[in-house]
């Protein structure tokens, strides 16, 4: 075996440099483990819990007590199944085995997995910008306990004082997703993340909650001149946000194209994401599957789903959010990757945006008011379709201006509803008179000779100083498009 290498080059890789492989080509395969939403554990009925008092969510199955048995439970098995649908994988006949290791927060010393017989296989992701990002396997196991490490710093093993041990995480079901090594940029890692999150909230099987542990991903990261074999991986073990995931797989990247510059070797091994100090450090050489001494669970049965259940949860997943995006795409006129898009449908807003077209509004201006209004609302937002598709129409229709129909929104929202027209009579958003409007665009003109013309000679952005003058006289009544439209009918006329 190769040598341990220093950490020296890695040193040399800078947070604020400007990101590249200097000619090499990441290569990055994730894993994605997902705490699934179950009642209670996967093989024992303790509940399965996040937030209580450490070490009361337990039994004589979580503690390995002897002679306590698994029995495994029929509803992770499900989630585990809605899953695999969804990625479009093949769920088929599986086994448990056990793998051999030993931590302290794993009192049994072996955990309970699947090993060369997963519950779901060959499937695949697809992210915008037309990339699939091939599944390879997600199986079933059972998590660990949670090492809590007191004293020194980073909350490590290393130059702590003691650690404390909660076995209410031990036993929790698990779905571990293994990608194939599609991956080759940070924004392609963090858009899968992100995509396989959503997916499994839509799906019911997860929380999917980072920050609270129950997803949580694994990079392995190698680097290869174009064309050649794949390198030497390292394994990044539990990222847990989004933006980690991007970091800790640009660093290391950099990290092994500085090495092979220096005529290092690379070494397969696990690391540790610090995001305190935005690098990566060794934890241990990588083990190998002969290293687990995998053998067959005698306690548990083969899991073999027949083709009629495997029907039905087929055909009680919901639409997932892939389908929801160009659903909300086509009934705006939007990209399917626009901003609006992603985020209103991550919010799950996307359903209510198209209730306010059913209603008869526009949906384009629906799509802009729930993105830029209903931030802090997530879900379906509490205010009546109908009454937002009456807004809607009368921004479209030019009876108010779009910062008059902002103000009415605010008050739409502050109200949870309310008559979009009563509200904007009340402040007094009436039409402009179009003789009215013309004579305050040439006032804008004379007093911005410079701007005019600017815009006459094809500087569009010039405009801006007399429309803001138009908005300014009218105390922003006056239609920008409107004023737009009249100083570019008076360019042409001249």
């Amino acid at each position: 075996m190769t040598d341990i290498v220093s950490d020296t080059v890695s040193d040399t890789v800078s947070d604020t440099e400007t990101w590249s492989l200097r000619g090499y080509e990441m290569v990055v395969g994730l894993e994605v483990h997902v705490e699934l939403a179950t009642r209670t554990k996967l093989f024992s009925g303790s509940p399965n819990r996040f937030g209580d008092e450490p070490n009361t969510n337990i039994d004589p199955v979580t503690l390995g007590l002897p002679g306590a048995l698994p029995v495994l439970n029929r509803q992770a098995v499900e989630l585990a199944m809605r899953l695999g649908i969804a990625l479009d994988c093949t769920v088929q006949r599986s086994t448990f085995a056990r793998k051999n290791y030993f931590y302290p927060d794993m009192p049994k010393a072996y955990q309970i997995s699947q090993y060369d017989q997963p519950i779901c296989i060959d499937g695949w992701l697809d992210l915008p910008g037309s990339i699939r990002v091939g599944i390879e396997r997600a199986h079933l196991e059972e998590d660990t306990g949670k090492s809590t490490h007191v004293g020194g710093t980073g909350g490590r093993i290393h130059g702590s004082d003691f650690s404390l041990i909660d076995f209410n995480r031990a036993g929790v079901p698990l779905v571990e997703i293994v990608s194939r090594p599609d991956i080759r940029t940070p924004d392609q890692a963090k858009a899968y993340v992100s995509e396989m999150r959503a997916i499994l909230v839509a799906v019911g099987a997860s929380d999917a909650k980072m920050e609270e542990g129950s997803m949580r991903v694994d990079a392995n990261v190698s680097v290869r001149l174009p064309g050649a074999e794949f390198g030497t991986r390292c394994e990044i073990k539990n990222v847990n946000s989004v933006r980690s995931v991007g970091r800790a797989i640009e660093y290391e990247a950099q990290r092994q194209v500085g090495m092979l510059e220096a005529g290092e070797s690379i070494r397969q091994e696990t690391r540790h994401w610090d995001e305190n100090d935005g690098r990566t450090h060794t934890l241990r050489s990588k083990e190998d599957a002969d290293d687990y001494r995998y053998f067959q669970e005698p306690d548990l049965v083969v899991v073999d789903p027949d083709p009629e259940w495997i029907e039905r949860v087929r055909a009680d997943l919901p639409v997932l959010p892939a389908a929801r995006r160009v659903r909300l795409a086509e009934a705006t006129g939007q990209a399917i990757d626009s901003e609006a898009i992603l985020v209103v449908t991550d919010r799950n807003q996307d359903a209510y945006v198209l209730a306010v077209a059913e209603a008869g509004g526009n949906a384009g201006r629906a799509l802009v008011y729930v993105k830029e209004a209903f931030a802090d609302q997530g879900g379906r937002p509490t205010v009546p379709a109908a009454d937002l598709a009456n807004l809607t129409r009368l921004e479209v229709d030019g009876k108010l201006t779009a910062t008059q129909a902002k103000q009415v929104l605010a008050e739409i929202v502050a109200n949870g509803g309310g008559d979009a027209e009563a509200i904007a009579a009340a402040k007094g958003f009436e039409a402009m008179d179009t003789s009215e409007l013309e004579s305050m665009v040439a006032d804008a003109v004379a007093a911005q000779p410079d701007a005019w013309a600017k815009f006459c000679a094809g500087d569009a952005k010039a405009s801006g100083a007399i429309v803001g003058l138009v908005m300014k006289a009218s105390k922003g009544q006056a239609d920008g498009k409107a004023v737009t439209a009249l100083l570019e009918a008076r360019r042409d006329a001249s």
